[in-house]
């Protein structure tokens, strides 16, 4: 029998803040419309890297679930999302808000063809509270989950 490890909760809640540190810059630095943010330079690469690192987290604590409560072998990303799923870590709702990061986080990393900063601006300022819902998510599986 495979025997489940202790699940890595410091781990986890220091990922958690270093989500909170990354939407906190953000929200610092993102102006209130998008012709200020067009203009703004090494300004908005920084706010990309800073959600990028944000997304990138919130996946590594997903990892981290499936890995030590071994949910599953994973093929691909897209399994562990699954994992949490079925297994009823985070709901639907939850899951397909971390999909949805995802295919944005995939547009930074491999910047396929070139950015649209006024989408990226649109889709930045309406998505950063979903962050607060999917952080609320996990700590809320956190208090239930005994290590």
């Amino acid at each position: 029998m495979i025997k489940k490890r202790d699940l890595r909760k410091k781990e986890i809640e220091s990922k958690l803040n270093d989500i909170l540190e990354s939407i906190s810059i953000i929200e610092e630095n993102l102006p209130d419309n998008v012709e200020e943010f067009l203009s703004l330079g090494l300004v908005k690469e920084g706010i990309y890297k800073k959600l990028e690192f944000a997304i990138e987290s919130i996946l590594d604590i997903g990892n981290i679930i499936n890995s030590d409560l071994r949910l599953g072998v994973p093929e691909a990303e897209e399994d562990i999302l699954k994992n949490l799923e079925s297994k009823e870590i985070l709901d639907k709702g939850i899951i397909n808000l971390i999909r949805e990061m995802k295919k944005f986080r995939n547009i930074l990393i491999h910047k396929y063809g070139k950015i649209d900063d006024k989408k990226a601006f649109e889709e930045i300022t309406e998505g950063l509270n979903d962050f607060g819902k999917i952080i609320q998510a996990i700590e809320g599986f956190l208090k239930k989950h005994k290590s």
